[in-house]
């Protein structure tokens, strides 16, 4: 049986619809719906069972799946980069994977890879090498961030990262983040108003060495994604952090023009003052340095960001649908 916590949320659930493309159905999904929208990422998937994801730490600890378990995807995080609330993300996005990881240490036999992020990085100043030894030097600007980053610290000081996988995912866009709220890709929140009117609006540059809209992110496909997380699953020789990413920093404008190419429409940018409390908060430039994932043989990016925003739109956002398997 494969465990995927946070299996109704957005990279969970496409991990569900690959593992259901590869013939896998023996899932346990764990997550907390609560009051979201999100349980309808999983209409559709093929799984063997639900769990409250307070029941699961509970049953898990209490040694009541014996040696049932062949992988744990901890995929399941408050991944807001906005919240407040510093106990709250560092029990959910720390502590609670610390419980998983701890279990996992005395079950060898199952295959532990979980999500770490991007945001460990902060500014980028000190680079975006997913090397376990500079990880000291990292500085995250939000709370989220750090939440990750503690993880990953810890996970090196206990040796666990010689035995378990953190992926640190870079900007995941594509079917089944509808419910995100305020997280939603860009192109998720802009795709009304480019289809019915033709704009968008982006976020002014407020430093002097970024254009407007040339602010830079590795912008990464939820499949693409997926199809990298499953390739460690697949290879449980191969450990330790790595990057999830294309390699390849592209602009919000060129985000903007696939957009626009996507809904036939011309387009016109909008540039929006940033809200002042994001200002010292806010990444001008992501790139995932990717060549540690390359020398482990994991598969490269197969959508191009005009590609996926194409696939994205045509596929997904013009249909309200959801990621299904064949």
């Amino acid at each position: 049986m494969i465990v995927v916590t946070g299996g109704a949320g957005f990279i969970g659930s496409a991990l569900i619809w690959a593992l259901n493309d590869r013939g896998r159905d023996d899932i346990l999904v764990v997550d907390r719906l609560g009051t979201t929208d999100q349980w309808r990422n999983l209409v559709g998937l093929r799984f063997a069972d639900y769990m409250d994801k307070a029941a699961f730490i509970d049953e898990l600890e209490a040694g009541r799946f014996g040696e049932t378990i062949e992988a744990i995807l901890h995929m399941g995080a408050c991944s807001s980069t906005t919240e407040a609330d510093a106990d709250y993300l560092m029990a959910n996005n720390y502590g609670y994977t610390a419980r998983i990881a701890t279990w996992r240490a005395s079950h060898p036999a199952c295959r532990l890879v979980y999500a770490s992020s991007a945001a460990t990085y902060g500014n980028g100043g000190q680079g975006y090498a997913d090397d376990e030894s500079r990880l000291d030097a990292l500085r995250p600007l939000n709370m989220y961030g750090f939440s990750k980053h503690c993880f990953d610290l810890r996970a090196r000081r206990e040796g666990w990262l010689k035995a378990i996988v953190g992926l640190k995912y870079f900007n995941v866009f594509g079917p089944n983040e509808d419910h995100k709220g305020a997280m939603r890709s860009v192109i998720n929140k802009a795709y009304p108003d480019v289809r019915d009117t033709g704009r968008i609006a982006l976020f002014k540059s407020h430093r002097a060495d970024y254009a407007h809209g040339e602010q830079r992110r590795d912008f990464i496909y939820v499949k693409d994604a997926a199809a990298m997380t499953l390739f460690f699953l697949e290879r449980p020789d191969i450990n330790g952090l790595f990057n999830i990413g294309t390699g390849k920093a592209r602009s919000w404008n060129a985000v903007a023009r696939s957009l626009f190419t996507a809904t036939g429409q011309a387009g016109t940018i909008d540039y929006i003052d940033m809200p002042t409390e994001l200002r010292g908060k806010y990444q001008y430039y992501t790139c995932a340095d990717t060549a540690k994932l390359e020398a482990a043989g994991a598969p490269g990016a197969v959508y191009s960001l005009e590609a996926a925003v194409a696939d994205y739109v045509t596929n997904y956002l013009a249909t309200a649908s959801h990621l299904t398997p064949e």
